[in-house]
C-alpha cells in the first residue's frame, strides 16, 4: 500500500476517534441535566452550543487549511476533542459544562475540514476519490455510533465520573497520525493564496453549491433532531442509559453503512434517485416510529435504525459533488457541507427542544421530517 493510501486510512481512523467524542453527549445529557438540575430545553440549548462550535466554524478553519500545507488542525483538533468532551460529566455547574463543551467542540471544527481536504487530495493521487471519501465518512459515522454506546456503558456500569478514560484513544491516534500522515509540502506545491472574501464569495454565490448545502441541512435536521430529542423520550419511559446508547449506536452505525455503500447504490440507481430517496423516505418512517414506540418498541427501533441508514446515504455523494464543483476550495467546501450545514441546524435546536417540551417530541419530529420532502425538488437542478 503506497503512502497516500496509508495517509487516507489514518485520517479515516482519526475521523473515527474524533467522532466518538462528538457522539458522547446525546445519550448522557439527560443524566447530566438531572445532576445539574436543568430542564430539557436548557439541555438542548447546551447541545446546540456544542453543535455550533463543532460545526459552524468549520468553513473558517477550512479556509486556513486550504492556504497552508501544515497538518496542525488534524492534530490539535483530535487532542482538544479527546481531552475536553470526556470531562463534561465532571462539570460542577452549567458554566463549566459549557466551557468544556466549547473547547472540545472546537476540536471537531479543527479536524473535519482539513482532514476531508487531505483525504480528497491523497485519494485523487490514487484515482479513488469517491470510494475513499465514502470510507472516510463512514468511519466518522462508525465513531459517532460508538460514542453513545461507550458513554452510556461507562455511565451505567462505572459512573459518569470515569468518562475521562475515553481520552486515551484520541490522544494515541493523534500521535500516530503525526507519524503516518505526510506533510503536503512533501507531495504538493504551496497553493496559490486566496483571500477570505474571494473564497467565501465564490462558494456562497455558486447556485449548485447552495443547493447541495440545503440538501445537507435537510438531512442533518432529521438526524440531529432524532439523536437529541429521543433520548429524553426514552428516559421518560424509564429506559436505562445503556438502552439509549445502544439505540443511538444502531442508528448511527446504520448511517455509516449507508455512507459506505452509497457509491455502489449511486452507480446502480443514479445520483438523482439516491438523493430523492434519501430526502423523502424518512417522513413515512418517522410516522411509523411515532405510531409504534409505545406498544411495539422493537419495531419502532427498527424504523429508527432504517432512518439513520436512509438519511446518510447521500452524504458522500454530496461531499464529492461539492469538492468536484469547486476543486480549489476542498477544505472550505468540506467545512460548509459537513460543518456549516450542521451549525445552522444547531442554532435551531434550542427552539426545537422548547417546542418539543411543549407539544411533544414525536409531534415535532413528524413536522421536521416534512422539510426534506418540501426541499427535494431542488435535486433536479443539480
Amino acid at each position: 500500500m503506497n503512502k497516500n493510501k496509508i495517509a487516507v486510512r489514518w485520517l479515516s481512523a482519526g475521523h473515527f476517534a474524533n467522532d466518538i467524542y462528538t457522539g458522547v453527549l446525546n445519550p448522557i445529557m439527560p443524566f447530566i441535566a438531572a445532576k445539574l438540575g436543568i430542564t430539557m430545553a436548557m439541555a438542548t440549548a447546551v447541545i446546540s452550543i456544542s453543535s455550533i462550535f463543532s460545526t459552524l466554524l468549520q468553513p473558517i478553519f477550512g479556509f486556513f487549511a486550504d492556504n497552508m500545507l501544515k497538518r496542525v488542525f488534524i492534530f490539535w483538533g483530535l487532542i482538544l476533542s479527546s481531552i475536553f468532551i470526556p470531562m463534561t460529566p465532571l462539570a460542577p455547574n452549567t458554566c463549566i459544562l459549557i466551557l468544556f463543551i466549547i473547547l472540545g467542540s472546537l476540536g471537531s471544527s479543527f479536524y473535519h475540514p482539513q482532514a476531508s481536504g487531505f483525504v480528497n487530495k491523497f485519494a485523487s493521487m490514487c484515482n479513488s476519490c469517491a470510494n475513499d471519501m465514502g470510507i472516510f465518512i463512514s468511519m466518522g459515522s462508525l465513531g459517532y455510533s460508538f460514542g453513545p454506546l461507550i458513554a452510556a456503558g461507562v455511565t451505567q456500569y462505572l459512573g459518569m465520573e470515569h468518562m475521562p478514560i475515553m481520552s486515551v484513544l484520541g490522544l494515541s491516534l493523534a500521535f500516530t497520525m503525526f507519524l503516518f500522515v505526510p506533510k503536503l509540502s512533501n507531495v504538493e506545491k504551496k497553493p496559490e493564496y486566496k483571500t477570505f472574501k474571494e473564497t467565501f464569495y465564490t462558494i456562497l454565490m455558486n447556485r449548485k453549491m447552495n443547493y447541495l448545502m440545503i440538501i445537507s441541512m435537510m438531512k442533518v435536521l432529521v438526524t440531529t433532531s432524532c439523536c437529541t430529542l429521543l433520548p429524553f423520550l426514552w428516559k421518560d419511559m424509564g429506559y436505562p442509559p445503556f438502552y439509549i446508547g445502544v439505540a443511538l449506536f444502531l442508528f448511527i452505525i446504520a448511517g455509516g453503512i449507508g455512507s459506505l455503500v452509497s457509491h455502489k447504490i449511486e452507480l446502480a440507481f443514479g445520483t438523482k434517485n439516491l438523493l430523492y430517496f434519501s430526502m423523502t423516505a424518512t417522513l413515512p418512517m418517522i410516522i411509523m416510529f411515532s405510531l409504534t414506540y409505545k406498544h411495539h418498541p422493537v419495531f419502532s427501533i427498527a424504523m429508527f435504525v432504517i432512518i439513520g441508514f436512509t438519511t446518510m446515504l447521500a452524504q458522500p455523494v454530496t461531499m464529492v459533488m461539492g469538492q468536484t464543483l469547486l476543486p480549489k476550495y476542498k477544505s472550505v467546501v468540506a467545512g460548509f457541507m459537513n460543518g456549516f450545514a450542521w451549525g445552522v441546524v444547531a442554532i435551531s435546536l434550542s427552539l426545537i427542544g422548547l417546542t418539543a417540551q411543549k407539544y411533544g417530541i414525536t409531534n415535532v419530529l413528524i413536522i421536521l421530517s416534512f422539510f426534506p420532502v418540501v426541499a427535494s425538488p431542488i435535486i433536479q437542478y443539480l
